[in-house]
């Protein structure tokens, strides 16, 4: 009898990205297999549903999506589907009553709980439903499918602090909860043995690490130890707070080598009344000296951000502010929203809303002036010879042009001529840059270096023989690799 398959579908942020690698380590460990490419939809034996709350629409995609599979599903008898993730946790029964035919309903506090329920729920032929009111264990004690041979995801935290008035996040994932930092750099240690040469450090807060431990300099403690850590070569992070931005960190980026000279780093408005509502805790010149701090002790540093157009109350003048903090600011990318509400959050009931039409000619606005700084800034990069990591996925059109794609350390994309050796993905090639657009650079020329990596080594294993997770260890994660989303960006706006 062959084993039943899956299928996985995420929504929402890096987080519930890395909760997605959880719940197909945990699948598999208990004997489903993934369901091959093409497999249609509703083929799958078993579809989870992992989501995000954080979008006005977010029930409407999700309930659309259930209603296509229920008519599949009458048609297969041991179909099952699940619903996880932020708006499982919030919605709860909801989900059930309004779509009877699932199954499993399980919140962001026990995802190492999905294979258990839907055991239950086809043994009693009934769903279930289990939400956590907080965590139960950490998720990277759980079994892992991870989707990249050489570029991982480490959660450092869970949850947040933090009261933003547009954000729903804090009260779907709880309270900031701190992993241990030997527990941290095990996990680092493991991925680079298998291979793993770029970790990205995860965190609702990243940068509020240690509140829950006792110590406030305890992230650039964990930055300067990640640099030790023999075989890895590029460390980042997402997603920062302006307000637990302290010097300690800027200086611990700039002093170790393997940290890349790359910053996200919400800003959300330029507008110190705008941000008085949104219940940031910085203003337009805190946030516009962090900056100024990081390109004095990194020049070449890019930086990122996230902006929320029109949120209630945001006057012309409001959003003006905005506009010269971009200016001053010269982020290489950012990542702008138009405000859309909550349901659930202080925001959403607030006077003051800006109607459409505004949002949308403020919108296009701030994307064109972000486009010529982007720009700009890319151009910067040409004549400069770069060593990119070459990535699995980057670029759509590769095969068309004869080019690969990889990240540059700064995090731009960067697509080069192929080589005529053999380059996988995890190997290093160094580029020297002809063309510069707004979202990516381009080097027509021949590689000026290749660079064959145990990161490369570890594709072509992964690739040879599909891994398949074991159990876990000392709450060690089982490893097959995961790949980081380029430019990670808390398009939930969450910090």
């Amino acid at each position: 009898m062959s084993a039943k398959t899956y299928e996985v579908r995420t929504y929402g942020c890096q987080m519930n990205v890395h909760d997605s690698e959880r719940l197909s380590g945990l699948l598999e460990d208990a004997g489903f297999v993934r369901a091959p490419e093409g497999t249609g939809e509703g083929e799958a034996d078993v579809v989870v549903f992992n989501t995000c709350a954080v979008r006005e629409n977010a029930d409407n995609r999700l309930y659309g999506n259930l209603g296509r599979l229920a008519p599949m599903k009458a048609r297969r008898p041991g179909m099952q589907i699940a619903v996880g993730g932020c708006l499982a946790q919030k919605d709860r029964d909801t989900i059930v009553k309004k779509a009877p035919w699932v199954d499993v309903v399980f919140g962001t506090h026990n995802i190492g709980k999905l294979p258990v329920l839907l055991e239950r729920a086809r043994v009693q032929e009934e769903a279930q439903v289990e939400i956590a009111e907080s965590l139960e264990a950490f998720p990277s004690t759980l079994p892992t499918r991870r989707e990249s041979a050489y570029a991982a995801w480490v959660s450092i935290s869970v949850g947040c602090n933090n009261t933003c008035t547009f954000c729903i996040v804090p009260a779907l994932r709880g309270k900031e909860k701190d992993r241990r930092p030997g527990d941290i750099l095990a996990e680092a240690e493991a991925l680079v043995a298998e291979g793993v040469s770029e970790i990205t450090l995860l965190g609702q807060n990243v940068n509020a690490y240690g509140s829950d431990i006792g110590d406030r300099e305890a992230f650039s403690k964990l930055l300067r130890a990640c640099g030790s850590i023999e075989g890895l070569e590029r460390v980042r992070f997402t997603s920062p707070h302006p307000r637990d931005f302290t010097d300690d960190v800027i200086a611990a980026m700039a002093e170790t080598p393997n940290v890349m000279p790359q910053l996200h780093m919400p800003l959300q408005s330029g507008s110190n009344s705008v941000l008085k509502a949104m219940r940031r805790s910085y203003r337009q010149d805190r946030y516009l000296g962090i900056i100024e701090k990081v390109r004095a002790a990194m020049p070449d540093a890019a930086i990122s951000t996230d902006i929320i157009v029109g949120f209630p109350g945001e006057t012309e003048e409001d959003f003006e502010e905005t506009m010269h903090v971009v200016r001053e600011a010269r982020f290489a990318q950012a990542f702008t929203f138009q405000y859309s509400k909550r349901p659930g959050t202080p925001a959403a009931e607030m006077d003051g809303q800006i109607p459409k039409q505004v949002v949308q000619a403020r919108y296009e606005r701030l994307v064109a002036l972000q486009e010529e700084i982007s720009w700009a800034e890319n151009k910067k990069q040409v004549g400069r010879t770069l060593e990119v990591l070459v990535a699995e996925g980057e670029g759509r059109k590769d095969d068309a042009t004869h080019r690969l794609s990889g990240r540059a350390p700064d995090n731009r994309l960067v697509h080069f001529t192929r080589p005529d050796e053999p380059v996988r993905p995890g190997d290093v090639v160094e580029a020297e840059i002809t063309y510069a657009a707004p979202h990516h650079l381009l080097a027509e020329g021949p590689a000026k270096g290749v660079r064959r990596t145990r990161a490369g080594d570890a594709w072509e294993r992964r690739n040879a023989a599909p891994p398949a997770p074991t159990g876990v260890m000392l709450g060690l994660p089982t490893i097959g690799a995961p790949a980081p989303a380029p430019a990670p960006a808390s398009a939930c706006g969450c910090d």
